[in-house]
């Protein structure tokens, strides 16, 4: 008799909230009342049709992968729509709108290369199409003390490894936005060493629990959330779950990350969740959730302990929670 051992984020199929639940309309207006200054007043703005007539639309809605499942409430989608961090449009959490009419998302390519039996670069629908896509949902904790829950649709990001088939000798995933200031206005701040770069370990690149992103709330990704392609680390903070990817390269050296370029006192390459190290300017031991106004505790790994801790034995001496 198969016995399958639930993981620690799993919940029965009976305390899953229900879809229609954290899409009531009632229900967000009621959320978007909470929070103080974190949420704006009024309805998102949005490109008329453009998800509609994405040219994977109708890969939506996808399966959901049932592994994957919560222990608190869905964040609403027009309340996650409407606070972002995406500093190629701005440094404010209110820059929603400039990126979701600025962002042009077709044409777009994705270019796979360095350490690799064979470079390449393809469309984005194509390599889309070439993936196994499920939805998943996951937490996602902010750096900055605050969370959410987000149902995420796209692949293991394991399989796009698998497609690129990097050679033995890779041991990190360097990562890399666009870089286009005529479109972001963002990447006009010179000070800033665009375009954004981030990086895993091979080992942490095909966990699991590594998921490439093309849609949310069972729809194409919106522009403010990171379209048409972006990364979902759930075990680490938010700023390594990279938005708006236009190239991977296989290599053999560690990446340096755009925020430890600058800021590498504050911000690592592992920047693992533990809410026993706190960030040199404020803790992190709890989070507030988004939209419900509650500061819970924060968990180590952010709740994915169990699948991903041991990615880092041997590695202790190194400063995986920042």
């Amino acid at each position: 008799m198969l016995i399958k051992k639930r993981r620690r984020w799993e919940l029965p199929d009976r305390e899953a909230t229900p879809e229609d639940m954290f899409l009531n309309r009632r229900q967000i207006l009621a959320a978007a009342g909470l929070g103080g200054g974190l949420i704006l007043s009024g309805a998102v703005p949005h490109v008329a049709g453009a998800q509609e007539t994405s040219p994977i639309a109708d890969l939506f809605p996808a399966k959901r992968n049932e592994a994957f499942k919560l222990d608190r409430e869905l964040t609403p989608e027009d309340v996650n729509a409407r606070y972002n961090n995406f500093y190629e449009f701005g440094s404010q959490k209110t820059i929603f709108p400039i990126a979701e009419e600025q962002l042009k998302t077709r044409p777009w390519t994705v270019a796979i290369d360095g350490m690799v039996e064979e470079e390449k670069t393809v469309d984005i629908d194509t390599l889309i199409r070439a993936m196994p896509v499920e939805e998943r949902l996951y937490r996602h904790r902010c750096v900055e003390a605050w969370s959410m829950t987000v149902p995420w649709t796209g692949f293991p990001l394991k399989a796009l490894v698998d497609y690129a088939r990097p050679l033995g000798s890779a041991t990190y995933v360097r990562f890399e936005t666009f870089l286009d200031a005529s479109m972001a206005p963002g990447q006009r701040q010179v000070w800033y060493p665009w375009p954004y770069v981030e990086g895993l370990t091979m080992a942490e690149a095909t966990n699991d629990l590594a998921f490439m992103v093309m849609g949310a709330y069972g729809k194409p990704l919106r522009n403010q959330f990171g379209a048409p392609l972006r990364l979902a680390t759930p075990w680490k903070y938010g700023f390594k779950s990279i938005k708006s990817i236009v190239r991977l390269t296989f290599t053999d050296k560690r990446p340096v990350s755009f925020w430890e370029t600058i800021l590498p006192a504050e911000y690592g390459f592992w920047a693992n969740v533990n809410p026993e190290v706190p960030h040199p300017r404020w803790s992190q031991a709890t989070e507030q959730v988004l939209h419900t106004g509650a500061r819970v505790p924060t968990l180590l790994y952010n709740g994915y302990g169990p699948e991903v801790a041991g990615l880092y034995t041997g590695l202790e001496a190194e400063p995986l929670y920042m």
